[in-house]
């Protein structure tokens, strides 16, 4: 083995990310990769906005989308989340392994309708709040049981790319 980054890629211990910049990434990112158990079993996974609320991932969609059905008939989930447009320098990533449930009572969403559309749409949130209050909105909490992957590139000579520094 050499020397991460500068002979190889091949030992990645210790580029994982702290609790701190999980943190960061979670604050500065918006989107995640949703990934459920789909038809026949098959992994599946979906790109959707999310909140963070005292650990606990809160995503939205509509009744009868896959995702929901899926969650409904398995509550295992996973969400991964990168830096990709985020504005944070480096790549960073984040994949969390959780227990779905899916939420169709009117004071869940109404909660949740006003932290998302704050956090997503600070300009305008009550716009997109009237147009995500519909009759058949559902919300997701999607709770961490562990961390699967992390993984952070500037821990990592030359930026991972092999660039001397």
């Amino acid at each position: 083995m050499g020397r991460l980054g500068v002979d190889d890629l091949e030992e990645l211990k210790g580029t994982h990310l702290d609790k701190a910049d999980q943190a960061e990434l979670l604050s500065a990112q918006t989107e995640c990769t949703f990934v459920f158990a789909g038809e026949g079993g098959w992994p599946c996974g979906v790109v959707m906005s999310f909140i963070v609320d005292d650990g606990t991932f809160w995503l939205t969609a509509v009744e009868g989308r896959k995702q929901v059905k899926a969650l409904d008939a398995d509550p295992r989930c996973s969400i991964v989340v990168s830096s990709a447009g985020s504005g944070l320098p480096a790549r960073r990533m984040l994949s969390v392994r959780c227990e779905g449930t899916v939420h169709r009572d009117d004071e869940t969403l109404q909660w949740f309708l006003d932290q998302f559309t704050a956090r997503l749409q600070p300009q305008d949130p009550v716009s997109w709040r009237k147009l995500l209050n519909s009759p058949n909105r559902v919300v997701f909490e999607a709770r961490p049981v562990g961390i699967l992957v992390s993984h952070d590139q500037r821990k990592i000579a030359g930026n991972g790319r092999g660039m001397a520094g």
